[in-house]
């Protein structure tokens, strides 16, 4: 598995999330993440102590997607 390569383009495809966080490790110097668990729960944590900074940085990853799907 070693000579892997994660695609790094747009796709409709999932991946799986194990593999999405260890590609990020050593890369980032704060975090947030959002997800679902096994169970259908809400799952949420954050590297960032301050709650506006934190919703400052969703609402740019949510205008850098919106973007991505208006640039389509």
């Amino acid at each position: 598995m070693s000579n892997v390569r994660i695609f790094t383009g747009i796709t409709p495809l999932p991946f799986d999330a194990d593999v999405m966080l260890e590609k990020a490790r050593g890369q980032l110097k704060s975090v947030i993440i959002i997800g679902e668990t096994e169970d259908g729960e809400e799952f949420f944590s954050s590297s960032i102590s301050d709650g506006p900074e934190t919703l400052w940085m969703l609402e740019r990853a949510k205008h850098k997607l919106m973007k991505i799907c208006d640039d389509e």
